[in-house]
């Protein structure tokens, strides 16, 4: 079983996976929880195969990853292996990421060969604010040529985090390691692999267009936000010199697909862009066909 690409509307490039089915949930830091449910105002995760039996009812395939930032927050991760084998279970929509602490060093890139090897996972997530590192720390550099090696996405969050937001200090999570300039730098040094900047990148949303425009192996995902609030300029370079470099993406449960296709349909993309956005760039860059 596989993905049908001509029976699918969209892919989804950005979705999360918030509940584990074999662990329970870890409470170490309850103030981000608390904080994350009042920014998001929404307190309800569903499960991944919830996940997965939604977007199939909605005829889209999605890539689903969670966030290892055990060194930062020392909060324990939901496990890869868990989002890999339901995507072999549901092989027809979901299409796995991952997520290594880039503090791990070679033993997180000793993992990323083996989740890579032994369970098909297709790309890898970082979020460099709760993860507590610059993108361009050759510290993450091991995890990288792992990942470039295999020829694999890297998708980056960018710019502001609701994660911390309204905690005090933070969370002592600091929000310019999420500034997308720093991915000038690993898109020079693996210029072979995709990578994906997700987010409109406020406050830094120029610096993600120029590094998108300048690196021809650098993407935008346009997760995170509802389309009625982008930015002009971002808008205006998804319609002409980036329109084959944006990708679809949510951030769900945050966004539903509903939501974001809603607002798309009036927020001023050119028709023949869309198609482009929602499915034809993630096909090429997912390497599908």
């Amino acid at each position: 079983m596989s993905i049908n690409l001509s029976e699918i509307i969209a892919i989804d490039v950005h979705t999360h996976a918030e509940v584990s089915c074999r662990q329970p949930h870890d409470d170490y830091r309850p103030e981000f929880d608390e904080a994350f449910a009042k920014y998001f105002k929404s307190s309800h995760r569903p499960t991944i195969q919830e996940t997965a039996n939604y977007y199939r009812s909605i005829k889209m395939a999605f890539v689903m990853f969670t966030i290892d930032a055990e060194y930062e927050l020392g909060r324990r991760r939901i496990p890869n292996e868990e989002i890999a084998e339901a995507a072999q279970e549901n092989a027809d929509v979901l299409i796995p990421f991952a997520s290594i602490d880039p503090h791990k060093g070679r033993m997180g890139a000793r993992e990323a060969r083996r989740l890579i090897e032994e369970f098909g996972v297709k790309g890898f997530k970082f979020h460099p604010t709760v993860q507590g590192f610059h993108p361009n720390d050759r510290m993450a550099y091991h995890l990288y040529e792992e990942i470039a090696g295999a020829g694999l996405p890297m998708l980056f969050h960018s710019g502001h985090s609701g994660f911390g937001t309204g905690v005090r200090a933070g969370g002592k999570l600091r929000l310019e390691y999420s500034n997308p300039i720093h991915l000038d730098d690993v898109a020079i040094d693996f210029p072979d692999a995709p990578i994906i900047i997700a987010h409109p990148s406020w406050p830094w949303q120029d610096e993600a267009l120029s590094v998108c425009l300048h690196k021809p192996n650098v993407y935008i995902d346009l997760s995170g936000w509802s389309p009625k609030y982008f930015p002009p300029q971002l808008i205006q370079y998804a319609n002409t010199q980036l329109k084959n470099k944006m990708l679809f993406g949510t951030d769900f449960p945050l966004i539903t697909p509903e939501r974001w296709l809603k607002d798309f349909e009036v927020a001023g993309f050119k028709e023949e862009v869309k198609p482009l956005i929602l499915k034809e760039n993630a096909i090429r860059m997912l390497k599908l066909v």
